[in-house]
Order: structure tokens, then sequence, then C-alpha cells
């Protein structure tokens, strides 16, 4: 490496790291002096990139271990909104979504009001489950209102998009504007602990339910998220004014 990396590219080699999988979650992460010898860099540099790290909920100090790697962890939408518009897709390393279901339901007591419609009221929904690494995250099951299928009927097909929302929003010609994530806990159904190989016989798992409107008010998606609940979900807002 040369002598003018900066903290962000090493932070960024080590966040490719552990999304590939290279790094695992309970790795211990190289000693400051060592991430200094390798890149060329000052201490102030390397304990930047460290810095950044813990803050995006990569890592954690350890009393008597040092640095180690967290996990397993499920990117909120502002992550994989950056992810798709750098790669195009809404997936980072080592991610792979599994598509379940595709099709038709009656808008129940969560998703009809956020998708401001009656109960009961057709939407379309598709189920998928996403992994890293082979690894179970998290369920996702997102719902759709007609109008969204009416410009992007591949949302009615089990094949993957790449992003679902950004597919909509760039057909109506219509940007999304603001998302509103609500955080619960509760017990896992039969069918979620199934599919997110949680054995235990009473176990708790986290709820986010996400609704994206557009610029003009409408509403493109509601996704119910549900992950178990050692698996940390995380925020990164700036605090800058």
């Amino acid at each position: 490496m040369s002598n003018a990396v900066g903290y962000a590219e090493i932070a960024a080699d080590y966040r490719k790291q552990i999304q590939d999988g290279a790094l695992r979650p309970g790795d211990t992460m190289p000693s400051l002096r060592q991430v200094c010898e390798r890149y060329g860099v000052a201490q102030t540099t390397a304990n930047r990139a460290y810095r950044v790290l813990k803050m995006e909920g990569l890592t954690l100090a350890k009393a008597g271990v040092g640095t180690v790697v967290v996990g397993p962890i499920s990117n909120n939408i502002g992550t994989r909104v950056r992810l798709y518009q750098g790669t195009g897709k809404a997936l980072g390393g080592g991610e792979a979504s599994q598509i379940l279901d595709v099709g038709t339901v009656g808008a129940d007591e969560l998703v009809a009001p956020r998708l401001d419609v009656a109960p009961g009221t057709p939407v379309h929904v598709r189920r998928r489950l996403v992994s890293r690494n082979g690894v179970p995250v998290h369920l996702s099951s997102s719902y759709y209102p007609a109008y969204v299928i009416a410009v992007a009927p591949e949302l009615a097909e089990p094949i993957s998009t790449g992003g679902s929302r950004e597919l909509a929003a760039t057909r109506l010609g219509i940007a999304q504007d603001r998302v509103l994530e609500e955080v619960t806990s509760r017990l896992a159904t039969g069918p979620e602990k199934e599919r997110l190989g949680l054995t235990t016989s009473d176990v708790v798992v986290s709820q986010v339910v996400r609704t994206v409107t557009l610029v003009d008010d409408r509403v493109v998606e509601v996704a119910v998220k549900v992950t178990g609940g050692a698996t940390i979900l995380r925020w990164a807002t700036s605090l800058t004014v």
C-alpha cells in the first residue's frame, strides 16, 4: 500500500473483508500497530479508520481482547440505497437474496394504514430471505400498491430486480423522498424460526416496518423485516447541521 493511503481507504478495505466473510463475527481485528505497519500510516490514521468501522456497527472494542468483528448485521435502507447507487444492487458483499414467494394478498391491519388503503384491499407482496455468506440474516416481506405493479410488472414475478423500490421510482419518474422505520420485538412464528435457523422454543425476533414515500407523497413500499434478536440492526445518522 502507498504511504498516501488514508483512513477511509483502510476502513473500506476492512469493511469489504467483513462483508465478504474473510473476517467473521467474533474474529479479532489486527492491532493498531499491525495496521500502521501494513498500510504505512501513523497511528492516528489507523485509529480513525477503526473508529469508522465501530460507528458503522461492524466492530466493537472488547476488554482484554482488542477490536472484534460483531454480527450478524442487517443493513438498513440508507446503507442499501448507497449500495444501489454505487453498484446497481441493494445487496452488500457476501449477501444473497432468495425469493420465497410472490403474489397478491389482502392488506392486513399492519400494512393497510401504512399504504393508506382499507384493510383487505388487494396488494402485491414479495417475500425474500437475505443471507450473508450462507447464514440467514433476515426475512423481508415487501408490499406494493397496484400503481407500482402497473409500471413495474417484474415485481409480480419471482425474479430479482436488484432494487424493487428503485425500479418503481425510475419507472414512475418520481424520486424516493423519505422513509420511516419502526422497530418492535415479538416472538418468532414457526415458519420464521425455520427460515432463520432459530432453534430455541420461544425465541424473540426484531421486526422492522419500513414505509417509503415518494416526493409526491405516495407510498411506494411497505416492508416488514424480521431478524433474530441477536442480529444487530444498524443506523448511522449525521448530526451535522
